[in-house]
């Protein structure tokens, strides 16, 4: 099998048969962002690895935060100096290894009369955030006037703005990190399978020894056993625990934020900005790919795990804020094109709010030997994955097992990610792109490809070269038939929404390109995977139901 199959969606089943026929040393409950690390560090360490993940990969909350990789400025307000430090430095980090889905984006952050940062507080403030985070001289921070804070952000109002600073964040696409970070661990041996979802656990003399899992997509189940089992399930960890009667002590406190998008040219942003609302608290308004999204509310949630959800609550909140600092606007519910809501799998600690909690991570370890890791922030992934890794490497070596290399993952690119690093990528993009345009795409169309896929584009192009007769039978255009195709073959693509959702990010940034190919890929999958006309129409009853869900909000939770 190549190295690529390791993570097709066609050879999911080989995978899990793999899983289950050896004990693993390690085995990972949940693929989101954190999961893909451990297993990357892990693998990488060599320890083989096994990955399980009850939905898609990074469906939960790894592909609906505001898409930052983020030093956390609000937090020097909660005098978190070591969680600001960390951060602040793993961005440079993340940006080297993955260029293609991380880029330096100049922030703004206006000063109002009345507001949460005066002058002096802003400027102390970034200051102290550029010696925390490590930012390089050519990205520190700079203090704005009026005039100049205009003059780059025209739509802010102009009664009660005073100036502004100006400083760095890095922008990503979370669910293409989260999704690289599981690639580039699959590439190492690493075992990883979506729609998988632990039953039971399995014990021998009161120590947890494997998991029953359940393929959500044929109802075949498998036990699989591994010598560590680390819980990295996010908002679900807490259920593992249950299981595990080891749900003691510290518990999960969710809080949910919701995004809107809106279409650029009615919220014509030209750069982030990073905000007060008239209650206190900071959003994001941040351009991309012609679009201004919008965010985050931070409120407690209790309601569906699996499927959150914009309440109209949210929405207006979220235009009340954006009309303040925004006047000219005038936005309206009608402006909303899409959204998205995500949920903060935080620490609880009694007597605080939403966004008084903090965002540190934190290991629990159960009598049975379960190891959980909770908390925590997309930017300090790689770091959780690194304590968690030393813990499990240290536990095996306790029991007999040789000594284990330290954490790499510094230095590891991830996949996509073999650019020549920073300094190089616009070359690299523009030199691929070149290519694209040659196999006939147009110039948008190739720079989408090299955007997203990185140094994999030239396996897309591949796909365009040998399925242009394909392209024409199916009635998809080229390159949306070549990334759906390398989608399935090496991203472990099982469903339309994996697709249209997480591997290009569509539902949200491009809702109507959804609704124009969603029938013909859907077709095109269910040719792929064999399915009857019945799961074919199920699948894409699934897919209607989140592009309702994005653009019309519930009630209420």
């Amino acid at each position: 099998m190549t190295k690529q199959a390791q993570f097709s969606g066609e050879h999911r089943e080989e995978r899990l048969r793999e899983m289950a026929s050896a004990p693993l040393d390690l085995l990972v409950i949940g693929g989101g962002i954190t999961g893909a690390g451990i297993a990357l560090d892990a693998q990488t360490r060599g320890l083989k690895t096994g990955l399980v993940e009850m939905q898609d990969f990074g469906a939960g909350t790894s592909s609906r935060s505001t898409k930052l990789i983020h030093g956390g400025l609000r937090y020097l307000k909660q005098l978190e100096f070591k969680l600001v430090a960390e951060v602040g430095k793993e961005r440079a980090i993340v940006y080297e290894n993955a260029p293609h889905v991380t880029t330096p984006e100049w922030m703004l952050l206006p000063m109002i009369e009345g507001g949460t940062y005066g002058k002096l507080a802003t400027s102390v403030g970034l200051m102290m955030y550029d010696s925390l985070a490590g930012v390089k001289r050519s990205e520190r921070r700079i203090m704005l006037s009026k005039a100049e804070t205009l003059r780059r952000e025209p739509l802010l109002r102009e009664d009660k703005l005073k100036g502004g600073g100006y400083y760095v964040e890095y922008r990503t696409d979370d669910a293409r990190l989260t999704i690289e970070t599981m690639k580039a661990a699959a590439d190492r041996g690493a075992l990883a399978v979506n729609y998988t979802k632990v039953e039971e656990l399995l014990y021998e003399g009161g120590k947890l020894k494997g998991v029953r899992v359940v393929d959500k997509l044929n109802g075949e189940t498998y036990d699989i056993f591994a010598r560590k089992i680390v819980n990295a399930a996010g908002p679900w960890v807490d259920m593992i625990r249950e299981k595990d009667g080891s749900k003691q002590g510290k518990r999960l406190h969710l809080t949910k934020g919701v995004h809107l998008v809106i279409d650029g040219g009615r919220f014509p942003l030209k750069q982030a900005i990073y905000f007060d609302t008239p209650d206190g608290r900071m959003v994001f308004a941040i351009p991309r790919d012609g679009k201004t999204y919008v965010g985050t509310t931070d409120t407690n949630y209790s309601g569906d795990l699996v499927h959150p959800r914009m309440t109209t609550a949210d929405r207006d909140y979220i235009l009340t804020a954006a009309n303040f600092m925004f006047p000219s606007l005038k936005l309206t519910a009608a402006d909303v094109e899409s959204s998205w809501s995500g949920l903060r799998p935080l620490i609880h600690e009694d007597g605080k709010s939403p966004s008084e909690l903090s965002r540190k991570d934190e290991i629990f370890i159960a009598p049975s030997g379960l190891i959980t890791i909770a908390g925590g922030k997309l930017t300090g992934y790689r770091k959780m994955a690194e304590r968690t890794v030393n813990l499990v490497t240290g536990q095996l070596q306790e029991l007999g097992r040789a000594s284990y290399p330290g954490c790499t993952t510094d230095r590891i690119k991830l996949s996509g990610g073999d650019v020549g690093g920073s300094a190089q990528f616009k070359a690299f993009a523009e030199s691929k792109v070149r290519d694209g345009e040659a196999l006939g795409l147009t110039k948008r169309q190739a720079e989408s490809v090299v955007q997203r896929y990185g140094s994999n584009a030239d396996r897309v192009f591949q796909r365009c070269t040998l399925l242009r007769e394909e392209a024409e039978q199916t009635g998809l255009p080229l390159d949306v038939l070549a990334s759906l195709a390398y989608g399935i073959d090496e991203e472990m693509v099982a469903t339309p929404q994996d697709f249209f959702v997480r591997r290009t990010g569509a539902l949200y940034f491009d809702i109507a390109w959804v609704q124009r190919w969603k029938q013909l890929a859907t077709a095109y999958m269910a040719k792929r995977f064999g399915w009857t006309p019945e799961v074919a129409e199920e699948q894409l009853r699934r897919l209607d139901v989140l592009l309702r869900d994005a653009a019309t909000p519930a009630s209420s939770e």
